[in-house]
């Protein structure tokens, strides 16, 4: 957190990933003036399928979503993504959304929802489903790929993104711009290297815009 506020970033969302570690982020978040969201991971739903009932004090709810590489039915993740998008919609809050490997089923299933209003974070659709999920609503988040030589995919894909729906993110501990882990003050490296692709995104007021 020092190094991260030592690099000039003041602000911070951390998402919820799995039940057992809600009330230990609410506490840190207190502790560290964290914003905070409240999902179930997909990766977590082999310890359990909890959609979070308590989200006072919350910003969004999330990270949940699709992943093709984990264990668990596609069916089963749906389900749990489904409840999570209800439970977003009737707080009226924004949803954190991770999908990885499922980006032929994410769309049909968030279509079912009409507008979404939230994030898909850390864009691995490429360019061409970018008009997609901007039209169901969502915000693109593009994280440590987006820095690395010889970045194609992702930096084609924000040459799409409308430049008030460009966010930006670290994903920490995963997913850095180098090897090593990743961590919140890389921030500032992933914004640089969006502002060279768009320097058009106030990213600062995008993520005010959605997030409050």
């Amino acid at each position: 957190m020092a190094r991260a506020r030592a690099a000039g970033v003041d602000e911070f969302i951390v998402p919820g990933v799995r039940a057992s570690s809600w009330a230990r982020l609410r506490e840190l978040s207190r502790q560290h003036g964290w914003r905070f969201a409240v999902g179930t991971h997909p990766h977590a739903l082999v310890h359990g399928r909890e959609v979070p009932e308590d989200i006072d004090g919350a910003c969004a709810v999330g990270e949940c979503g699709l992943d093709g590489g984990v264990p668990v039915d596609m069916d089963e993740q749906a389900r749990v993504l489904e409840a999570h998008l209800g439970r977003a919609r009737d707080a009226r809050l924004p949803v954190i959304l991770h999908c990885w490997r499922a980006h032929d089923r994410l769309p049909a299933l968030l279509r079912r929802h009409g507008r979404v209003r939230g994030v898909l974070h850390s864009y691995s659709g490429g360019p061409d489903l970018v008009d997609v999920y901007v039209r169901l609503g969502l915000h693109l988040s593009f994280a440590g790929a987006v820095t690395r030589p010889g970045a194609r995919k992702p930096v084609e894909a924000l040459r799409r993104v409308p430049a008030e729906r460009i966010l930006v993110e670290t994903d920490a501990p995963d997913q850095g711009p180098g090897p090593g882990r990743n961590e919140p003050r890389f921030l500032v490296d992933v914004a640089t290297a969006v502002s060279r692709v768009r320097p058009d995104a106030d990213l600062d007021a995008n993520a005010r815009a959605l997030f409050g």
